[in-house]
């Protein structure tokens, strides 16, 4: 599936045409297939914090999750489009596939999600800004959330791709202890039984898993059946409010790590959860929230500087002079966020199942990495 559209197509009104823009926008995220939640979301919050930009023009295409997909996308939007900004993508594997690239050409990519240590570190570049949070955060808050707990053998598992190898060692890092077990699963599968039967035989008191998407919802559904009865741990990923409705009771009670919940007590997230669910009939998650400060930011850049401007355009996004959605932001020195990092709980709400806050887990987290990235 390919969608080309001004601001906004589908549910919101269109605002201008293509020869009125000035910066046009390539968002490259997902729309089809077991991960289409996350990147539907992502659009639709995207577009609801541009909507009234009329300077900007937005194309937005399905990746299929796929890596070499995107990377055909992202470049008929550089050479043919004309983009000046690209962002959207929601997989680490993807945005490893069509990040550097772009940016050797001079464009700026600004992350509504993926964050992969390596562009947090060694290959950190001044037009990248990860506006979600760096990898391994959510994963972080987890492992110090479980150590507060004091368990003792948890089992943890992710699947085996960059976003996955970030989420254990974050998780590790923050936690420090023995484990029951470590396992790596495959990108996209669905039947987790003989993981299931390692946790069963391991002897761990807790399971931390990030499981997003179509994964998370196979698992819960399969570890709720199983007679396996030990807590679950995980980040905000493996309880996205998409993956919630899906799961149902199983979730219940269950503890995540999140920089974004929608009983925020920020001023802009009641503004923006409220918009939200009147423009599409939902609760948001929190790839919606990243998606929406992630327009505000391009939008508080744009009242300063063009992206032709490139010195002055960095320095307008690097500033974060927006009002996030997560209350205090600011870009540390690899262009990654420095925020605080909360727990939430999956509770019910009527028939609807969401998170709540519980606790803050880490204040002003920034990233491991950060020392590692030499960027001037």
């Amino acid at each position: 599936m390919s969608i080309k559209t001004l601001l906004a197509a589908a549910s919101l009104a269109a605002l201008a045409s293509a020869t009125q823009a000035e910066v046009k926008v390539g968002m490259i995220t997902t729309l089809s297939g077991g991960g289409a939640s996350l990147g539907i979301d992502t659009r639709d919050g995207f577009l609801l914090g541009m909507k009234g930009a009329s300077e900007v023009e937005v194309i937005v295409e399905d990746d299929q999750q796929k890596p070499d997909v995107a990377v055909q996308i992202a470049d008929k939007m550089i050479q043919s489009d004309k983009v000046d900004v690209l962002t959207g993508i929601v997989w680490s594997n993807l945005a490893m596939a069509v990040v550097p690239a772009a940016t050797a050409q001079g464009k700026f990519y600004l992350s509504t999600n993926a964050a992969p240590a390596l562009l947090a570190g060694k290959g950190c570049h001044p037009n990248y800004f990860a506006v979600s949070y760096q990898n391994d955060n959510l994963h972080e808050a987890a492992g110090a959330y479980a150590k507060d707990q004091g368990y003792t053998k948890p089992f943890i598992m992710a699947p085996n791709y960059p976003a996955g190898h970030d989420s254990l060692n974050g998780f590790k890092r923050y936690y420090g202890g023995d484990l029951a077990g470590e396992v790596f699963t495959q990108l996209g599968q669905t039947d987790y039984a003989a993981e299931i039967a390692q946790i069963r035989a391991s002897g761990a008191d807790a399971v931390f898993f990030f499981l997003p998407g179509g994964m998370g919802i196979s698992f819960m559904k399969q570890y709720a059946g199983s007679g396996v009865d030990l807590p679950l741990l995980g980040p905000a990923f493996s309880f996205d409010q998409n993956i919630l409705q899906a799961v149902g009771d199983a979730a219940l009670g269950v503890r995540n790590g999140s920089n974004w919940s929608k009983d925020l007590d920020v001023p802009a997230n009641a503004a923006f959860v409220e918009a939200f669910e009147a423009e599409y009939g939902r609760l948001p998650s929190l790839y919606a929230a990243y998606g929406y400060d992630t327009a505000h930011l391009l939008r508080s850049a744009l009242d300063v500087a063009q992206p032709s401007d490139g010195d002055a355009f960095r320095a307008a996004l690097k500033s974060a002079d927006f009002d996030s959605v997560r209350g205090k932001f600011s870009f540390d020195s690899n262009n990654h966020p420095i925020q605080d990092i909360y727990i939430r709980e999956v509770i019910k709400e009527g028939d609807v199942f969401t998170n709540t806050l519980v606790a803050t887990a880490i204040t002003d987290r920034s990233s491991a990495y950060v020392n590692d990235c030499t960027m001037k």
